[in-house]
This record gives C-alpha cells, sequence and structure tokens, in this order.
C-alpha cells in the first residue's frame, strides 16, 4: 500500500502538468458585446447622428447604410429604423446638421471681417473650407434627391443657411435683402455669387482644378485663385 501510495504522488505532478497544457490550448470563451455606456433618455438618438456622420466621412455616401450605422454605434440593426423611420428619415437628420454647422461657420467667418468686400471675401473662403473639412457632409447637403425636405428639422436648417447668404449678398451690396421676396437683380446677384463659390467648391472636391493651377504662376494655391475670382466678379458686375 505504501508503494501504490508513492507512485499515486510521483504521477499527480504529471498528470497536473498535462491537465495545465490542455486547458491552455483551449480556446477563450466568446465574450458577449456589450455597448461601454448603455444609452438613455434620448442618447441613442445623438449617438447614431455622430456614428452616420463617421461612416459617411469615412465610407462616403454609398457606404451610409443603416446597418452600417447601427455597427458602427455598436447597437442592434433594427435601433437606426427604430429613431429615423428609414435612410432617407436618417440622411435628413444627418444633412440638417450639416447645415447647421455650414451656417455657424458662415456666421464666424462674416463677424470676423468689418467692411462688405471683407465680409464677402471672408464668408466664401469659409464656405469653401467647410466643404473641404467636410466633404462627405457637403456633398449629402446637396443631394437633394436623397433627402426628406419636408422635415422640419432639414427645413428650417436649410432655410437658416439660405437666409445666410442672402444676408451676406445684401450686404456686399450695401442694402437690405428681405428673405421672403427678391428683387430680378437682387436674385442674379445670390443666384451669381452661390454659383460661383459653389461650383468653384465642386471643381477643388472633384480635383478638377488641378489643370489650371498647374499653369498659373508658381505658388498660386486654390484659395487665391478663389480670391482672384472674386475681385474679378466685384469689378465687373452684372448688368441687366
Amino acid at each position: 500500500m505504501a508503494r501504490i501510495s508513492r507512485e499515486n504522488k510521483a504521477a499527480r505532478p504529471a498528470r497536473t502538468r498535462r491537465a495545465a497544457r490542455v486547458a491552455a490550448d483551449r480556446p477563450a470563451p466568446r465574450r458577449r458585446r456589450t455597448t461601454d455606456t448603455p444609452y438613455h433618455h434620448g442618447d441613442l438618438h445623438e449617438a447614431l447622428l455622430k456614428a452616420a456622420e463617421l461612416v459617411l466621412e469615412r465610407d462616403g455616401l454609398a457606404g451610409l447604410t443603416l446597418r452600417a450605422v447601427a455597427r458602427e454605434a455598436g447597437v442592434s440593426h433594427a435601433a437606426p429604423t427604430h429613431h429615423f423611420g428609414d435612410l432617407t428619415g436618417l440622411l435628413s437628420e444627418l444633412a440638417a446638421i450639416g447645415f447647421r454647422q455650414f451656417g455657424k461657420a458662415m456666421a464666424a467667418a462674416d463677424a470676423s471681417a468689418t467692411t462688405p468686400s471683407e465680409k464677402g471675401m471672408a464668408s466664401a473662403k469659409a464656405y469653401v473650407a467647410y466643404a473641404q473639412a467636410h466633404p462627405g457632409m457637403y456633398g449629402l447637403m446637396f443631394r437633394s434627391e436623397r433627402l426628406d425636405h419636408a422635415r422640419p428639422s432639414l427645413h428650417e436648417a436649410s432655410e437658416a443657411s439660405f437666409a445666410g447668404l442672402a444676408r451676406g449678398v445684401g450686404a456686399s451690396r450695401q442694402e437690405q435683402i428681405s428673405k421672403e421676396s427678391f428683387s430680378l437683380d437682387q436674385a442674379a446677384a445670390i443666384a451669381s455669387a452661390w454659383s460661383l463659390v459653389h461650383g468653384f467648391t465642386m471643381l477643388l472636391l472633384d480635383g478638377r482644378l488641378s489643370t489650371i493651377l498647374d499653369r498659373s504662376p508658381e505658388g498660386t494655391s486654390a484659395e487665391m485663385l478663389l480670391a482672384a475670382m472674386l475681385r474679378l466678379t466685384a469689378s465687373r458686375p452684372p448688368r441687366l
């Protein structure tokens, strides 16, 4: 009996080592995915919009789906539908955020200048700078076929942004422009200013201005080209 007991004691460390090796080779149990912070009291609505903006700027409009947003936010795929109804609803609410951001940037630029010409130049530069910093958002804001402009948030934000544009044009003309109605001359001035800056911005984002910049004097930047365009337009106002 003493011999058997000694043999069992001698074999025990070997068995313990083998058991430890087997345990080490087993895959670790999968942990259930949970969010770091529970959403409550409307937090999820804002979290989904922030996730949507991240997806938009990273993957473009084509990659912005309800499932992609849910995955980015770390929630169930049904959550965006519950909060926004469908993809159009989500895109519309996201575009409203863009218009509000855009309006703040334009207002800050206007406040930083003093003379009408300086205000016009500052606003135009802010317009382009916002689009360069947020190309995905800027592109979404002008994709009307993907948006529902009847949604109150988007309607109010886009109208406020347009009102800022009209005020800026009015300041450059040293006159008040009513937001309800324009004279033909005022309408032409607003359309001309918007077309110039928006067209320039789209060409810049698409990389289509490189041909012009490459053939311009050495050191010419896109900002310098825009300023020269604005000076040229100001020196030759349209006549109707």
